[in-house]
């Protein structure tokens, strides 16, 4: 390792998830010139999974950041550089020499030795330090492209851009490429990014004019022009009809993992649900009591915390629902323990953290868990490895002011209990008809291993328990 490239260090994106690809850049919180110290919070990210704030490993001035927010980056890629002995002098690598710099001090350019194995930077303002590479989705064979020394006395360019009569008999490694031959991702520097943003321009149907496919201004600006006349064209329907009616939002992070996780689930577990009406209206005077109860002080206490003590009951009384369908080994895999998943809806979209050995919490212990749960999911600070390893998961779609509804199970477990919203209805208690608080149970599970008895008596518990809670006693 050079001298500069042990003073110029670089921060590469990290796999904050189990095994995630990629993650997109949300926010930073440094620039360059800003100083860093290590362990110190530069951006938040996100994943498949979660937003996460990302930590600098080491003490520096920002020398560049490589990524405008709103980037998704492949994990491995540097997405900062820093100086970490700023006291140094001007050494930073640099895509080009400034104004006057003695001939004998080569830009980017002209060396081959200094080009050898380096491609034009894609992203950031000028080129990256040698040692950058395009971003690496997957290494493809090939020479790479070698330019001719500049004759003597040429003078580098202020701005590295390749001539037009550059050698073919090396062609240099082309980006990964979709069906129609054009790059998977539309290469194109920040600003051009920013601009075709601003104009409403979708860069994946914009033709390219620069080297290597890069998208221009001019091509965005053209793209935009195109656009407008489209639109002041007259055709069969106005597009005014059309104008300001709809939006078009990618789909990705949370909500593209959460999207194809619910779709492999649907069409991979045979899902039955069945549903229960229950009378909760000792349910909910034992939520009042619990408010007044110093036990319970400062703690979150409400309908879904006895909820989830009663499915912890019933899974105790029926431990053959909390298992999983191995599929590659053909095996049923039955867990003594249960990590608890609350469905919980964010910005970002449904995320579904999960309460660590919940079988084993006391009341109040669950109370401080499901608290803390929900805090961070809405505060969008759920790592991934508070959404992995559910076994068994509640969705509360009673707080929306829904009856009942038919979930979908999270993918590896094998059930899912939805609550209802509790509501004051005419009900026969004692042989008369009396107003009481009274909800629906809906349970979703998997018939590969959990049969119809099975499921019946999971629900069939947890409504015996909201009906008469001091079952929690009597059964625990």
């Amino acid at each position: 390792m050079t001298a500069v490239e042990q003073r110029f260090r670089e921060f590469k994106m990290p796999d904050v998830g189990e095994g995630l690809t990629e993650a997109e850049i949300l926010k930073w919180f440094v620039a360059p010139g800003d100083t860093v110290t290590d362990g110190q919070v530069v951006c938040e990210v996100e994943t498949a999974k979660a937003a996460v704030e990302l930590p600098i490993p080491f003490d520096g001035v920002v020398h560049e950041v490589r990524f405008d927010e709103g980037t998704t980056v492949d994990v491995g890629t540097p997405i900062i550089s820093v100086d970490t002995d700023p006291g140094a002098g001007e050494a930073a690598p640099q895509a080009a020499p400034a104004a006057g710099k003695p001939a004998e001090e080569p830009a980017a350019e002209a060396e081959p030795a200094e080009k050898e194995g380096r491609q034009a930077n894609l992203v950031g303002y000028g080129a990256a330090p040698a040692s950058t590479k395009r971003r690496p989705r997957k290494p493809l064979p090939g020479p790479q492209r070698s330019a001719p020394a500049p004759s003597a006395g040429a003078s580098a360019p202020q701005e590295p851009a390749p001539a037009p009569a550059r050698p073919e008999a090396a062609p240099a490694p082309s980006p990964e490429l979709n069906g129609s031959g054009r790059p998977a991702r539309p290469l194109a520097k920040p600003p051009v990014r920013k601009l075709a943003k601003d104009l409403g321009i979708d860069l994946e149907a914009v033709t390219p004019s620069g080297p290597d496919g890069i998208i221009t201004r001019e091509d965005v600006h053209a793209a935009a022009e195109a656009v407008q006349t489209a639109r002041e064209t007259p055709v069969a329907a106005p597009s005014r009809a059309v104008e300001g009616r709809e939006r078009r939002v990618p789909v990705k992070g949370v909500r593209k993992a959460t999207a194809q996780a619910m779709v492999n689930s649907a069409f991979t577990a045979p899902h039955v649900t069945e549903f229960v009406t229950v009378d909760v209206t000792r349910t909910m005077k034992l939520v009042a009591d619990l408010k007044q109860d110093p036990a319970m002080a400062g703690l979150r206490v409400n309908p879904l915390l006895l909820v989830a003590k009663a499915l912890l009951v019933a899974i105790r009384r029926n431990p053959d629902v909390n298992a999983t369908w191995d599929e590659d080994n053909q095996e049923i895999v039955y867990k003594d323990y249960v990590n608890l998943g609350i469905a919980a809806a964010t910005p970002r979209g449904l995320i579904v953290p999960n309460i660590k050995d919940a079988h084993a919490k006391t009341l109040p212990e669950l109370a401080s868990a499901l608290g803390e749960l929900v805090t961070t999911a809405r505060e969008g600070k759920t790592t991934p490895a508070e959404m992995s390893g559910g076994t068994v998961t509640i969705t509360n779609v009673g707080v929306f002011g829904i009856d009942a509804g038919t979930p979908i199970l999270n993918p590896g477990e094998s059930a899912i209990l939805a609550f209802g919203a509790v509501k004051l209805q005419p009900w026969v208690h004692k042989g008369e008809v009396k107003p009481r608080q009274v909800t629906t149970l809906a349970l979703s599970f998997d018939h590969r291993l959990v049969d119809g008895e099975l499921g019946s008596k999971v629900l069939a518990d947890v409504a015996a328990v909201l009906e008469r809670p001091k079952r929690l006693i009597t059964w625990a």
